[in-house]
Order: structure tokens, then sequence, then C-alpha cells
């Protein structure tokens, strides 16, 4: 038994969900996202709401089953709210510049890191050693979120890299003098 995918999902007011075949479209505010089914796996609209059905136990059914209807819901949110990533950078000399859907990054290297936004992410830089990624694609916010730590990861002793705002560095002691 699935508990995840017997979920029921609510579709908010503005968001529209339509089941086509083995597609299942969602749109909203914030723009329009499809995703495409595997045979088996039901998807049905009812009164506001949707409902994911297996048709039998076989083992990869029931590993789509929750998939599918995570991914559901992650569509209905991105396409209502959307998604956010808050990063952090910290060391002498290093920052965010966002111009546009272009990100540059100064992280101690000989020459700043030139990094562009696929379509649907937005950067934002509040302050110099602060980023946001926001868009309505949670894999795509997550993926070039990951992508901007991936420059200059942050290292235990100093503290110093960027990280995401809610993430916790474990320091190390480093070598003691004798």
């Amino acid at each position: 038994m699935s508990r995840i995918g017997n979920r029921i999902l609510v579709i908010p007011e503005g968001v529209t969900v339509n089941v086509n075949d083995n597609n299942v479209e969602v749109s909203g505010k914030l723009g329009k996202m499809s995703l495409g089914i595997k045979p088996g796996i039901n998807v049905k609209v009812e009164d506001g709401k949707v409902y994911t059905t297996r048709e039998n136990d076989s083992l990869e059914l029931k590993q789509l089953h929750g998939t599918t209807n995570s991914n559901i819901n992650n569509m209905i949110t991105g396409v209502s709210t959307g998604f956010k990533k808050e990063m952090e950078i910290n060391g002498v000399g290093y920052k965010f510049q966002v111009s546009g859907n272009t990100l540059t990054i100064s992280a101690g290297y000989s020459h700043p890191v030139k990094m562009t936004a696929p379509e649907g992410i937005k950067l934002e830089s509040p302050s110099a050693t602060e980023l946001t990624v926001s868009g309505f694609d949670k894999q795509l916010v997550g993926e070039f979120a990951a992508l901007v730590r991936k420059v200059r990861m942050p290292e235990p002793y100093k503290g110093k890299g960027i990280k995401y705002k809610d993430e916790f560095i474990r320091r190390k002691e480093g070598k003691k003098a004798a």
C-alpha cells in the first residue's frame, strides 16, 4: 500500500489540471508544466481533487505510484506558489552579482565565474553575499542552486564557500601548534 500514492491532492484556486491519455498538464499564474504518465498509473480529476491509482500490484507500478503523485503535487505547488532556494557566500571578497539572468560569482579564483540561469529561473541578490534562486519547476531550481554551490563548496575549517541558508556546516578544529 502506497501512502503517498493514495494521497488526495487538492487543486488550489487559479490552477487547472488536465489529463489527456498519458499526459498531465498543470497551468497556473506562474507557468505551465506537463508530465508523462506510465501506462498502468491512472490519474483522475474530480471536484477539484486529483486521485492517482494503479492497475495492479507489480513492483514497477508500486514504485511509480507514489512518485507520480509527488510529481503532480510539486507541479501544482510550483505553478501556484513556486519554489525558492536561498543561498549565502562566506569569505573575504566573495560576492554574488546578478544582472538579468546572468550570475557572476567572485569566489577566490583568479577570475569571476559567470553562470547563465535557464529559462524559468529567476535570480535575486538582496545583498552581495546573499542569493535567491526561484522558479516554478522544483527540479530546475534545485539543480541550478546545486550548480551554484558547486562553484565553491563550503569547507569545514574556516567555513568559507557557498552554502544554503538553512544548511549547517560542521566545523573541524584543525591542527594544534606544539
